[in-house]
């Protein structure tokens, strides 16, 4: 019988794993063949080196982050204003794919190509909050503002460490929440 070999996938999430940790620099394959339980020669099977694997966490990463959370909120259906919370929520909260972003946010302080991955798929984010304002907004520069407005909130209050005197800031994200999902005064 012919020895298991540790799948392709598994090495791309404990990649990620790695990278939401540590940054670009925690993503080392003895590291992650030790965390798999396995030995590092399976990696070979899969990718060439490295950065090879970089480049398919960063697909992966990229796919999820956009084409997954997109295709799930079209599935799970609604209006517009719950569509753009459901996708908030999937892109931006949990033990997911928010770490994983704000770690490709700070990896694309010093990385050119990254960064350039990382404006496809903030542009791709913003296409779809456009697109979704635009359902209950008429006016093109006020869906612009409503769209940089939501996802600066989503992303900024992650690295915002202000109280908000009596309120929680649960309390104060859901009623900056409301007044972007307000109807538009047209």
């Amino acid at each position: 019988m012919g020895t298991i070999r540790t799948p392709r996938d598994k090495w791309i999430e404990q990649g990620l794993l790695a990278l939401a940790a540590g940054g670009p620099d925690a993503v080392r394959i003895e590291t992650l063949a030790r965390a798999l339980g396995v030995t590092k020669g399976g990696f070979y099977g899969y990718f060439a080196d490295r950065n090879e694997l970089l480049e398919a966490m960063l697909d992966s990463w990229e796919r999820e982050s956009t084409q997954d959370v997109r295709e799930r909120v079209e599935h799970e259906g609604g209006d517009a204003r719950t569509k753009i919370q459901r996708a908030g929520q999937l892109t931006f909260s949990g033990d997911h794919l928010l770490p994983i972003d704000l770690a490709v946010r700070d990896w694309a302080r010093r990385d050119e190509a990254v960064a350039a991955r990382l404006r496809r798929v903030d542009n791709r984010r913003m296409e779809y909050a456009r697109e979704l304002f635009a359902a209950f907004c008429s006016d093109p520069d006020e869906v612009e503002a409503r769209s940089l407005l939501a996802f600066c909130l989503r992303i900024g209050e992650h690295f915002l460490a202000a109280d908000h005197g009596e309120r929680t800031r649960a309390e104060v994200r859901a009623r900056a929440a409301d007044l972007l999902l307000k109807r538009a005064a047209d």
